[in-house]
Order: structure tokens, then C-alpha cells, then sequence
């Protein structure tokens, strides 16, 4: 897996704290910033997250670039909304020799592991197949090689596993970020989407450490909420992501 901060809210923590001080201010917008120094932006930062005022994080934005991870993580990634996804398309890519993500209690066991390889390759030999089948169907009704190419790839992706390689641009707000680092930072979410959102916090903590100081599972900042479900981590994730 790689992951990339590929752009990010320039002075972040600035602008959230002048986005939230306007709430409060008779002064103009000019004023509020001039009166603000790193000192004052962390203080005032610190107060709000701890009285809850989270809707001025959502004017910042950061957008990743991440590779080598599978069509399963991007069926969990996609239920966090409020971001926005750009990602390789099995259309218009022909998956011929495509790349796969091997879970690692597959990789542990070497029966387990010579299963999955096997499967991949039948899978491998099929999608070839059963695109170069179509492609020449279409041809042979009149299509363009390029027109039936595509054509061929959008039937023949049916049978590609979740476990197909893909690429990823995606951009989401603080606020919306911070939602996602509570779910998928949690042990009990899946290991390649933890651990996705394990690189994606150390990224935003460097560029923006006062705003991003306890994000990460709900349990740094709360009691867990999973109940009997719970790890029973919760002192050891403190000193993980805090320290």
C-alpha cells in the first residue's frame, strides 16, 4: 500500500480558527486574522474541539493519492459520503495481467496462500478470455477495435475479484476526516481500510497537528462505543496515536 498527502488547506489551522472566530467577532475578517499568532490559533483551536464547534473544520480540505489496494477497501471507502472519489475505471483499463492484494493470513498460510494464487490465475486466464471473446463479437458487428476493446472490458470486469488492485485520488474535509479516522482507526474495522487510515492520520498530523491531535478510534477521546463488542485496547490506542 502507498499513500500520499497529494494536497492540503494551506495554514489549515488558521483558517479554522479565523472561520470560528468570525461566529463570536465584531471585528471584520482582516481583523480577526492580523490578531492571530500560532500561540493564539492552537489555544483557540484546542477550545473549540473541546466544546464540540466542529462545523468551521469543514472549510479545510486534504486530498490523497493511494496505491495498491484492493476493490474491497473502495466498497468500504465509498460509504463515507461526504468526500469525493476518483478512481481507476475497469472500462476503460483493460485488467490483462491485473494485480491483486493478498490478505495476510493468506499470505501466512503456504496452503492458503498456493489456494489464492491459483484462483487468481484461473481468474487471470478467464477475464483475458472472455474479453478477447467479446471484443471480437463487437468487431464483428462493425465497432472500431478501440470502441470494442471498451465494450469488452465493461462485461468482462464482471468476473474480476475483489481482490483486483486499484488506484485512488480522494479529498476529504477536517471534518469529514476526522468522522473517518473514528471509524476506521478503530481495531475492530478491517485490516487494509485500519490500516489505510493508520498512514492517512500520521499524513494530516504533520501538516496540521493542532487540529488533528486526537483523531484516531473514538476511544482517545471517549469511552468506547463497542460495547462488549470492544478490543479492550483503548490505553494502549492512547499512547499509539497521542505519543
Amino acid at each position: 500500500m502507498k499513500v500520499k498527502l497529494l494536497s492540503h488547506t494551506q495554514d489549515a489551522e488558521k483558517l479554522v480558527a479565523i472561520a470560528a472566530k468570525l461566529c463570536y467577532s465584531t471585528s471584520d475578517i482582516d481583523g480577526i486574522s492580523e490578531g492571530l499568532n500560532d500561540e493564539s490559533t492552537a489555544k483557540f483551536i484546542n477550545q473549540l474541539m473541546s466544546m464540540g464547534h466542529e462545523s468551521p473544520i469543514e472549510h479545510c480540505s486534504f486530498t490523497f493519492g493511494v496505491e495498491g489496494v484492493s476493490r474491497s477497501l473502495l466498497a468500504q471507502l465509498t460509504r463515507h459520503r461526504i468526500a469525493s472519489y476518483s478512481v481507476k475505471s475497469q472500462r476503460y483499463v483493460n485488467e490483462g495481467q491485473f494485480e491483486y492484494i493478498t490478505p495476510p493470513e493468506v499470505e501466512g498460510d503456504d496452503r492458503a496462500k498456493q489456494l489464492y494464487i491459483e484462483v487468481m490465475e484461473n481468474l487471470q486466464g478467464k477475464y483475458e478470455l472472455l474479453a478477447e471473446i467479446l471484443k471480437n463479437n463487437h468487431i464483428a458487428r462493425g465497432l472500431e477495435p478501440s470502441a470494442a476493446q471498451k465494450m469488452a472490458n465493461e462485461d468482462a470486469r464482471f468476473i474480476l475479484p475483489n481482490a483486483c488492485e486499484t488506484k485512488i485520488v480522494m479529498t476529504f474535509n477536517a471534518r469529514s476526516l476526522i468522522n473517518f479516522f473514528h471509524h476506521r482507526c478503530c481495531e475492530r474495522a478491517q485490516w487494509e481500510i485500519r490500516s489505510l487510515a493508520d498512514e492517512m492520520v500520521n499524513l494530516v498530523k504533520e501538516v496540521a497537528p493542532i487540529l488533528f491531535k486526537y483523531a484516531g478510534p473514538r476511544c482517545l477521546n471517549d469511552d468506547c462505543p463497542e460495547g462488549k463488542m470492544s478490543c479492550g485496547k483503548a490505553k494502549q490506542k492512547k499512547v499509539d496515536y497521542l505519543c
